[in-house]
């Protein structure tokens, strides 16, 4: 009798363990890097909490290819999306088929794993667009004036994105036989001002931008049909229970999305702030005075993120550390192996690190955290290897000569004689390591991984230098503090070198 009590009471609290576990488990949603999604992103987040279920908001996630790793790593549950980039970007269905029925998509995406449900209410599509006095004084109003050679001299500001989407401007050129050349990709967040300042004068927006009116440009009449329709919704996985997310099912029109972009980029506020009006069923304020720096600075979201960064970087030292100093023993115990294993490491510094980024994402299927720690572990390395290869060359040979006379064994001499001797150059290595992380960490943000680059990247997206300035600032007083701690660590090193000698 007692065993089988013993035995249910075991087994009543596995299920309750496994039960808090999966209630605890929050609902993750997902965001690209502009302001409507990051607005989208947090209405969503905010909605879920509102009904007592757990979630958390990952923002700025970069493009379409990495919310869709994502989604399919389960890093994400859910995200705001529009039907055209459904249907071009990530099925590549043909032209024809860009305005598909709800019920059509999902026989489209089922296959994938993927659901898309809950339409916002506004179709937000892709649109060209040029300064009112600049499109009056060429004559041109629609995409197919373009083709006129007054028109060749126009200078294009148009988005990354834009420029590799299979719905965007290589698509759109041939469609429309436009003669322009390809330009530079220009940030969406900064387009507006620099097609203001008169250094681009063509620009790729979306409808429901909140710039639009204030910038006083002409949106380029699509007079082929050329773009889908873009209509919002909410891409998840199958998995995800989509009825506590029903109640926004055609709750914002174009008006009211304008409106909340507007109150973020033109206004100031917080993404999260505009979204809690809207959730709360408050009415859009214009107008609302911006936050001071101060304020900014010393959100409540700073100590979450000094932590997030902490971990980013001294995570990937440590790592650096353990795989790094081995490297740099071999280089020095074997000199035929130090040219390429130096080498190495050094060509590892030239990578660009969102394409190091992105390529982790796509060799290790996920993005977050993990790829974000083994990018920073790869940039750590040529420091640590170099110094401590270098520490162990300027030992001198008679010391471990002397060691070796004295029984001890080459391991034991480098243990105890040639590291400790070469530790303060070593430790010189690992302090440049740490000071070079505490930046590239920031970059981390465009993968989900957190970070002062949270800041910075949401700031970019809104072209607003106080946000950039809030995520810049403690990046580099940490960096500052992690300089002055090694540098305070090779002193007390170096002294006690002297005093050894």
């Amino acid at each position: 009798m007692h065993a089988a009590l013993a035995r249910l009471a075991t087994l009543t609290l596995t299920l309750t363990v496994a039960t808090a576990a999966c209630v605890a488990a929050p609902v993750v949603v997902g965001s690209k890097r502009f302001t409507e999604s990051y607005i989208l992103g947090e209405i969503v987040r905010q909605t879920l909490q509102a009904q007592g279920i757990p979630a958390e908001h990952r923002q700025g996630l970069g493009n379409t290819g990495i919310l869709e790793q994502a989604l399919a790593s389960g890093a994400v549950d859910v995200y705001p999306e529009y039907t055209g980039t459904i249907v071009r970007e990530l099925l590549k269905r043909p032209q024809g088929n860009a305005s598909p029925t709800l019920a059509e998509l999902n026989g489209w995406l089922a296959p994938r794993g993927l659901k898309a449900l809950v339409l916002l209410g506004f179709n937000n599509t892709y649109a060209l667009a040029m300064l009112e006095s600049r499109a009056a004084q060429l004559g041109i109003t629609r995409i197919s004036d373009l083709v006129q050679p007054k028109a060749q001299t126009l200078r294009l500001g148009l988005s990354h994105e834009f420029l590799e989407r299979g719905d965007g401007w290589p698509a759109l050129k041939a469609a429309y036989t436009l003669p322009l050349a390809a330009p530079n990709g220009l940030d969406h967040g900064l387009a507006y001002d620099a097609i203001s300042a008169g250094r681009v004068d063509l620009i790729d927006i979306y409808a429901t931008d909140a710039k639009v009116g204030r910038y006083r440009l002409r949106v380029l009449q699509d007079d082929l049909g050329f773009f889908p329709k873009y209509d919002a919704v909410l891409l998840m996985r199958a998995g995800v229970d989509d009825r506590p997310l029903a109640r926004l099912e055609g709750r914002i029109d174009a008006k009211t999305m304008i409106a909340m972009n507007a109150q973020v980029e033109l206004d100031g506020q917080s993404f999260a702030e505009v979204a809690k009006q809207f959730v709360a069923g408050t009415v859009p304020v214009a107008g609302a005075g911006r936050q001071s720096f101060i304020s900014r600075l010393f959100a409540p979201d700073l100590a979450a993120l000094t932590v997030q960064h902490l971990m980013l970087v001294f995570g990937s030292l440590l790592i650096a550390i353990i795989v790094g100093v081995p490297m740099g023993v071999a280089a020095w115990r074997w000199p035929r192996s130090s040219a390429w294993l130096l080498g190495a490491v050094a060509v590892l510094q030239t990578v660009p690190s969102l394409a190091l980024l992105a390529f982790l994402i796509a060799l290790m299927g996920r993005i977050g955290l993990g790829p974000a720690l083994i990018a920073l572990v790869l940039y750590a390395l040529l420091p640590i290897v170099r110094n401590t290869h270098a520490g162990l060359r300027g030992v001198p040979q008679g010391l471990a000569q002397a060691a070796l006379s004295l029984g001890l064994t080459p391991r034991q001499c480098l243990r105890e004689v040639q590291l400790p001797l070469a530790l303060p150059m070593l430790m010189a290595g690992v302090k440049t390591a740490a000071v070079i992380n505490v930046g590239t960490a920031t970059l981390a943000a465009f993968i989900g991984a957190g970070g002062y680059g949270e800041r910075i990247v949401a700031g970019l997206a809104v072209n607003d230098t106080g946000a950039m300035l809030a995520g810049a600032v403690p990046a580099a007083v940490l960096a500052l503090l992690v300089q002055a701690v090694f540098e305070g660590i090779e002193r007390r090193l170096l002294r006690q070198s002297i005093y050894a000698d």
